[in-house]
C-alpha cells in the first residue's frame, strides 16, 4: 500500500508540473504586437487546437459570432451584411469569404458544398 501511495505522489507532483507548463505555454501564445509598414499590428499566434476564440483576430471573432447566430448556414454575402459591409461589389466580399475559409482550415467552421457556412458542431 505505502509503495502505491508514493508512486501515486509522485505522479501528481508529475502531473502538476506538466500541467504549470502547459499554461506557461498557452499564456505565450497571446497575440504579440509588431510593426508593419511603421504601423502596429496584431501578429497572428501559432494555431493550436484548442485555443481560445479570444486570441482570434477581431474580424474572424466577428465571422464566428454572426455564423453563430444565423438560423441555419450562411452565405459569404448574408454574412456580411449582418456585419454591415457593403457586398454589392464582389471585391468588398471576397475578403469575407476569404476569412471564412481560413476559419473551415483551422476547425472553427465548417463550409458545405453549395458554398455556405456554419458552424462545426
Amino acid at each position: 500500500m505505502r509503495a502505491e501511495r508514493d508512486e501515486l505522489a509522485v505522479a501528481e507532483r508529475v502531473l502538476e508540473r506538466v500541467s504549470e507548463q502547459l499554461a506557461n505555454e498557452r499564456a505565450s501564445a497571446a497575440p504579440a504586437l509588431g510593426q508593419v509598414g511603421g504601423r502596429a499590428v496584431m501578429l497572428t499566434p501559432h494555431r493550436v487546437p484548442d485555443m481560445e476564440e479570444t486570441l482570434l483576430p477581431p474580424d474572424c471573432q466577428r465571422i464566428l459570432a454572426t455564423v453563430r447566430q444565423a438560423a441555419g448556414p450562411v452565405m459569404a454575402r448574408q454574412a456580411g451584411e449582418a456585419l454591415g459591409i457593403d457586398v454589392g461589389m464582389r471585391s468588398k466580399r471576397e475578403p469575407l469569404r476569404g476569412k471564412a475559409v481560413r476559419l473551415v482550415d483551422r476547425g472553427r467552421l465548417r463550409e458545405l458544398p453549395e458554398g455556405r457556412f456554419t458552424t462545426r458542431f
